[in-house]
């Protein structure tokens, strides 16, 4: 299949392998932490399902002689790709890569990318803003980025998005996080920039981010269900898991915006009849109740809590990955309260309630609330199987 190719290009630490990471849905390029970045060569990345390979560049660093290195690396590869038998390689859209919570260096940076790709003066440029988990910041990261660009009269006819972008669910503290955003939107818009004949069909393009969502929406409930662990250990009665709900509700609202559920009158009702169920309703009282009464187990109760808690959560977040999904594709609307209602409800089924009790055996007794956190991969997949045998 013949591919077309995206530059990526940015400041060192930016973020760029873990934005190539999030688009391909796979571990191909290395990520690491810092100023000082972890590419130091260019590489290129693709998979079978997207129609566009990935060119990861030299971060820019600070230093003068360190930037105009990075700078020389894509000027060379540049050229080489124009020579005879190298027409494969053409750039056809770049990727800008600009940290949102560095916006002081914006119009610096755009002056380093006119250098760098000057060989590609017609190419079109999406401006991805990367950690920009302030989404009150997100409008004036926007216009300061075409404020950067208005001063660069040759370059500024090339820019066509400026996307911002969670890469990977973003931990604030033991109880919040910031959610996958701007993904889809971003391999969606660079598709549309290929040349024809190049790029993929919508059904492939909707195929493959229907993938991504959903990996994106299930971070977001192994999170959220690790929080629910810290949460419930706090010794409040959880008796009818309100001290939960707060949780939910932003879990929830994070994997609707996933799903490109907009916020109305009529979504806040259908999303408030999954909290409803999750925290007052007779399924999740009963799986409470059930829960705390397993015979035979010799845990801490705060250990036990944190347990029950993250898979309420848990079953609560793969619960809405499944409704929203579903009203996404056009099978399901957010007028059908009742049917969420009773997806929710199955939630808590017998085959849960097992699974989840069968975890809470296998724990030892000199299990703490810390490991708990580390055991939500395995009630995850204890949810999910419990959910496929009830589907």
């Amino acid at each position: 299949m013949e591919r077309g190719n995206v530059l990526v290009i940015g400041n060192s630490g930016v973020g760029k392998s873990t934005l190539i990471n999030a688009v391909l849905g796979e571990e191909m390029a290395k990520t690491g932490w810092g100023t000082s970045g972890t590419t130091n060569k260019l590489d290129i990345y693709e998979s079978e399902v997207i129609p566009f390979r990935i060119i990861d560049t030299v971060g820019f660093e600070p230093s003068f002689i360190k930037a105009q290195k990075a700078i020389n690396a894509v000027k060379k590869w540049s050229k080489d790709s124009a020579k005879d038998g190298h027409e494969d390689n053409k750039i056809n859209v770049i990727w800008f890569c600009i940290d949102g919570t560095s916006r002081k260096l914006f119009p610096k940076a755009i002056k380093d990318l006119s250098k760098a790709t000057s060989m590609w003066e017609s190419v079109p440029v999406i401006v991805v803003i990367t950690k920009s988990y302030s989404t009150p910041e997100r409008l004036e990261n926007i216009e300061m980025v075409n404020n950067a660009f208005a001063t660069q009269k040759k370059y500024s006819k090339n820019l066509r998005k400026i996307i911002p972008v969670v890469a990977a669910t973003y931990e604030l503290n033991d109880t919040a996080f910031a959610s996958p955003d701007g993904i889809t939107e971003l391999i969606e818009a660079t598709n549309e920039l290929m040349p024809e004949g190049i790029k993929a069909g919508l059904k492939d393009v909707s195929k493959f981010k229907l993938e991504r969502k959903r990996a994106f929406a299930q971070s977001v409930v192994g999170v959220s269900a690790a929080a629910g662990a810290v949460i419930g250990a706090i010794p409040i009665p959880i008796a009818d898991a309100l001290v939960l709900s707060s949780l939910e509700i932003a879990e929830i609202n994070a994997i609707a915006k996933i799903y490109e559920i907009d916020k109305n009158e009529t979504s806040s009702k259908f999303m408030n009849t999954i909290v409803e169920v999750g925290t007052v309703s007779l399924a999740a009282k009963t799986a409470i109740s059930t829960l705390k009464s397993v015979p035979g187990i010799n845990i801490a109760a705060e250990v036990l809590n944190a347990i029950i808690a993250a898979s309420i959560v848990a079953a609560i977040g793969e619960g809405s990955i499944y409704v929203f999904e579903k009203i996404y594709l056009g099978e399901k609307t957010l007028e059908d309260i009742d049917w969420v209602k009773k997806v929710m409800e199955d939630e808590f089924s017998s085959e849960f309630l097992s699974r989840v009790e069968s975890v809470i055996k296998s724990v030892g007794s000199n299990i703490n609330v810390k490991d708990v956190k580390k055991m939500v991969p395995d009630l995850l997949a204890a949810i999910i199987s419990a959910k496929q045998k009830t589907k």
